[in-house]
C-alpha cells in the first residue's frame, strides 16, 4: 500500500513514523509548502522567538533518522486539490501525486485582521519563517502590540516581556485564557502579566490597525483608545486549512470531520489540528489543536490505515509556559466548571485544580505542578467515560 501524507509538521511526520514502527513497507509520500525540514511549533513562541534557540534546534527529526523512513519529501508544493475517489491530490505547479490512501495533515491558517497584509510590521505566528521575521523586529524599547489574549498572545506577550519589550495586550475576553481556564486561574495569569509590565487592554474589541508611509503606527480599539506600536502580532486564532478541499465532498464544517477512526472518506483519513472527530467517550465531536494530539492521533491513524480498527478517544490535554509558570490541562476544563484548590497553594505559584460541572470532575490543572496533575488526572477518567489514547 502506498500513502500520502499531506503535510509533514508533527501530525504528519509522527502517521509516517508509525507506520514504518507498525512494519509497514510500502511507499510513503509527505507533501508540505514549506521548504523547512520537519519542525517543532510550540517552541516558535518561546524558545526561538526569545533567541534561545536557533532554528535548526526546533527540528523534529535529524537527517538521518529522516533518511531512515525511506520516504520522498516534496517541499515547497502547495496542495490545491484532492479527488477523493482517485486519491489523487494536485499541487499548485500542477504536480498529481497519488496513493493507495491519504493523509491529511494540513493543520491551521492563522486569522488576520483586515488590512493587515498592507502594512509592513505587522506579524502571525504560525510558521518558523514568521517567528524569525518577528524575531528580527523585538529590540529593547521597541513598543510592541499583542492581539488576542489566548494561549499564542500570552507566550508571545510573556516572551517579549523578557526581552525588554514594551508589551500591550488586547483582547476581547476580560482575562488571559479567560475562554480556556475560567474566570479564578486566568484571573491568576491575567495578574502576571500585569505584574511583568504588560499593559492589558481586554474586554474591548479591537477596531483596526493604523498606519504611515506603509508602515503600523498602532492599534485602534472600539473605546476609540489609539494603542501605538512599532510592531503588532496578531494571535485572534486560527482556522483549519481546508480552503482547498472545497469541491471535494469531505465535510469540512469545522475542519475535516472524520469518524470515531478518523477516517473522512474511503482510504481518506485526518490527523492533527485539522482533524474533527467523533470521539466516543464524550459522544461528541472534537478538534484539538496541540502538540500532543497530533502525535497521539498520528498512532491511531496509522494501525488504521494498515488494518485496525481503534477509536481515537484521548484525554483532551493542552499545555503553555508563561515566564516561569507552566500550565497542564488535562480532560475538559471550563468557564463554566466550578474550580477548587487540591493541592499546593496559588499564591505561592504552585498548585493543581479540579474543575467539575454537573458532580464530575471535567477537567485537571496543574500550576508548575505537572507530575502531581497528571496524577489527578485519573479522577477525570472516573468522572469521564474516556479511555487513554
Amino acid at each position: 500500500m502506498d500513502v500520502l501524507i499531506v503535510g509533514a509538521s508533527a501530525a504528519g511526520l509522527s502517521t509516517a513514523e508509525a507506520l514504518r514502527r507498525l512494519g509497514h513497507e510500502g511507499r510513503l509520500t509527505l507533501l508540505d509548502a514549506e521548504l523547512h525540514p520537519p519542525y517543532d511549533r510550540p517552541p516558535l513562541s518561546k524558545q526561538v522567538l526569545a533567541g534561545a534557540w536557533e532554528p535548526e534546534r526546533a527540528r523534529l527529526r535529524a537527517q538521518p533518522q529522516l533518511d531512515a523512513l525511506d520516504a520522498e519529501f516534496v517541499r515547497g508544493e502547495r496542495a490545491v486539490a484532492l479527488d477523493v475517489a482517485g486519491r489523487a491530490v494536485t499541487t499548485a505547479s500542477g504536480r498529481v501525486l497519488r496513493g493507495d490512501a491519504v493523509v491529511l495533515a494540513t493543520g491551521l491558517t492563522p486569522h488576520r485582521l483586515p488590512g493587515q497584509d498592507d502594512l509592513a510590521g505587522v506579524h502571525v505566528l504560525r510558521s518558523l519563517d514568521d517567528a524569525l521575521t518577528l524575531r528580527a523586529h523585538l529590540t529593547p524599547g521597541t513598543r510592541l502590540v499583542v492581539v488576542g489574549e489566548g494561549v499564542l498572545g500570552g507566550e508571545i506577550a510573556a516572551t517579549a516581556r523578557g526581552l525588554g519589550l514594551e508589551v500591550t495586550l488586547a483582547g476581547l475576553g476580560r482575562a488571559v485564557l479567560g475562554d480556556q481556564l475560567g474566570e479564578r486561574i486566568a484571573g491568576l495569569l491575567t495578574r502576571t502579566h500585569a505584574e511583568r509590565g504588560v499593559r492589558l487592554r481586554l474586554g474591548v474589541a479591537v477596531e483596526g490597525l493604523t498606519g504611515a508611509d506603509g508602515r503600523v503606527t498602532g492599534v485602534r480599539l472600539a473605546t476609540g483608545e489609539l494603542l501605538p506600536a512599532d510592531a503588532v502580532v496578531v494571535a485572534i486564532g486560527s482556522r483549519p486549512a481546508t480552503g482547498w478541499l472545497a469541491g471535494s465532498g469531505l465535510g469540512l464544517a469545522d475542519g475535516v470531520e472524520c469518524d470515531a477512526r478518523c477516517r473522512a472518506a474511503e482510504g481518506v483519513y485526518a490527523v492533527g489540528d485539522v482533524a474533527s472527530f467523533h470521539h466516543e467517550g464524550l459522544g461528541r465531536r472534537l478538534r484539538l489543536e496541540n502538540r500532543t494530539n497530533a502525535t497521539e492521533q498520528a498512532q491511531t491513524v496509522a494501525a488504521n490505515l494498515l488494518g485496525a480498527d481503534l477509536p481515537y478517544t484521548p484525554i483532551p490535554y493542552f499545555w503553555t509556559d508563561q515566564y516561569d509558570i507552566k500550565i497542564q490541562a488535562h480532560g475538559l476544563p471550563s468557564p463554566a466548571a466550578e474550580v477548587t484548590v487540591a493541592e499546593g497553594d496559588p499564591e505561592r505559584n504552585r498548585f493543581t485544580a479540579l474543575y467539575r460541572e454537573g458532580g464530575r470532575v471535567t477537567g485537571v490543572l496543574g500550576w508548575n505542578m505537572p507530575k502531581q496533575a497528571r496524577l489527578l488526572r485519573q479522577q477525570v477518567l472516573a468522572g469521564q467515560p474516556l479511555a487513554p489514547a
